[in-house]
């Protein structure tokens, strides 16, 4: 084994395979895992309890990244003294932008930065936008193997024209600066790093009162329920007609992304790992 003194595993088949290769290795060097959803495939087959009951206590700390992650593994497997929750981290820095002045504005800038995957729900969005007047447009960054649905979708309901499918960008910080509203629609999400990139942008944020995204909105940016479409178009369409209110969901969000500055996450692992080689 090389010269190290922890050893990291992150999501499904990293998480099991790790504490096998431990043993069969006869190392001794502490295990610790990221716990990233408070969902997956396995928790709903009996089966796999066992396994994953064994697999977790192989780790000296697993680490969720959130609150509600971590309540969601104590459900499934019962409370542990190596389960942590460590909130996920963002370099604020990079992404802080002035709040915007949108009085004078006609048309608006609406964009949702996430992987065009199952667990994201771009429908409940993509229906919204068509409840909003035709100044409203929709920004999808990300890519993913729903790409071609959604793009389908949008011709189907009359609304691809003010659709741009934006795919995998590395300027996200300067995508942010130039919209005016950002949402993050999700049936179901851990922590959503996306969510706080937003408003570190200092956009006001439309979220999915699910999971994590709960906690890191919830007091800051606006919550709409699982599925509701109406109810994100009048969230939407409120802010951009309320320059003021815009403005004041703006400030708390960028102050709430401060809570989750990636130096905060990086001193909270350290520790963790000190006490983890220190055991």
């Amino acid at each position: 084994m090389g010269q190290y003194d922890i050893i990291h595993a992150h999501n499904t088949a990293c998480q099991l395979f790790v504490p096998i290769a431990k043993l069969l290795s006869f190392t001794r060097k502490p295990l610790v895992t990221t716990e990233h959803s408070t969902n997956n495939r396995r928790r709903s087959k009996w089966w796999c309890k066992p396994f994953d009951s064994w697999m977790y206590n192989r780790y000296a700390a697993v680490i969720c990244i959130a609150d509600k992650t971590r309540v969601s593994l104590e459900l499934y497997l019962g409370k542990r003294k190596n389960f942590f929750t460590v909130w996920n981290g963002v370099d604020i820095s990079r992404f802080r932008k002035p709040i915007k002045n949108i009085a004078e504005q006609s048309v608006f800038v609406v964009t949702m930065v996430a992987g065009l995957r199952v667990e994201k729900d771009h429908e409940t969005l993509i229906k919204a936008l068509a409840q909003l007047p035709i100044n409203y447009r929709l920004q999808l960054v990300g890519d993913g193997e729903r790409k071609e649905s959604l793009m389908a979708m949008c011709k189907e309901i009359g609304v691809d024209s003010r659709v741009d499918f934006m795919g995998v960008r590395m300027d996200v910080p300067d995508i942010l600066e130039q919209s005016d509203v950002a949402v993050l629609s999700s049936h179901w999400e851990g922590f959503g790093l996306a969510a706080v990139e937003a408003m570190a942008a200092g956009r006001p944020l439309v979220a999915t009162d699910v999971g994590g995204l709960h906690d890191v909105v919830n007091g800051a940016g606006l919550l709409f329920p699982h599925g509701d479409d109406k109810a994100l178009a009048e969230k939407i369409q409120w802010l951009c007609e309320h320059p003021e209110e815009y403005r004041q969901v703006a400030q708390k969000c960028q102050e709430r992304a401060s809570n989750y500055d990636i130096s905060i996450m990086a001193r909270k692992y350290l520790q963790l790992y000190e006490r983890a080689v220190n055991r």
